[in-house]
């Protein structure tokens, strides 16, 4: 069995990664602009073996405990492994947890959990964060309005370098055709790169981690250099 789903996974990541190289080449982006992350939630301990195995480098989890029982089950080198990042709704009194297991929070949302975020970072370190934008206006996902992100910028300014914003994130509205959302990326990318102007003296901003399974290559051909895979990989039948 564990063969098998091996044998899926490395198949399927293949055919995402030729989808992602084909969609940064479109858009006339070089190759490697854009990282593959998988979502471990979909993932048991031995199936994440399976995708170190098929070389999957990038992990990023939902819940703070489900972080800790899966790098636990690694033993005390879970980092040599993989990155990890943080990929789900954070609530503040979770923040002890998440940050000294992840080197990026994709789901940064509220000045309070800047702050808190601020308070948990490691003596000289910074936590490394992206700020999620509500960008569909979906009252069922979280993230901040395009009117509210300046201040959650200038929360993380206001950290004395303890908190680093790299860039933003979103979620579009699950959809059939994917060409439906591409105004959710595109918009994300403009916020991005208007906000980078004028906040170059304290911020990047290079990051954007948007798409997933169902429109991923889109995303890509929008400006993504995070894509958000599930347990597309799993499947069978590939993507």
């Amino acid at each position: 069995m564990r063969a098998q789903v091996g044998t899926a996974i490395r198949a399927n990541l293949a055919r995402v990664r030729e989808e992602v190289a084909a969609a940064l080449e479109r858009s006339g982006r070089g190759p490697g602009e854009a990282r593959i992350l998988v979502a471990s939630k979909y993932y048991e301990p031995a199936q994440i073996s399976a995708l170190a195995e098929a070389g999957v480098s990038l992990l990023g989890e939902n819940r703070a405990e489900d972080l800790v029982r899966k790098q636990e089950a690694f033993g005390d080198g879970f980092e040599w492994h993989f990155e990890w990042h943080f990929i789900g709704h954070l609530q503040s009194r979770k923040a002890k947890t998440v940050v000294p297991r992840v080197s990026l929070i994709h789901s940064v949302d509220s000045v309070r959990l800047v702050q808190e975020l601020a308070k948990r970072a490691p003596k000289g370190g910074t936590v490394e964060v992206l700020f999620q934008v509500n960008v569909s206006g979906e009252d069922a996902k979280y993230g901040v309005s395009e009117d509210e992100v300046e201040a959650l910028l200038e929360a993380a300014a206001g950290a004395e370098g303890r908190v680093r914003a790299r860039g933003f994130m979103t979620l579009a509205p699950l959809v059939e055709d994917p060409e439906d959302v591409r105004y959710v990326f595109a918009k994300l990318r403009a916020i991005r790169d208007r906000l980078r102007q004028s906040w170059s003296t304290h911020f990047d901003l290079s990051e954007l981690s948007m798409g997933m399974s169902g429109d991923y290559a889109v995303a890509v051909e929008e400006g993504a250099t995070l894509v958000r895979i599930g347990r597309v990989l799993l499947e069978e039948d590939g993507p």
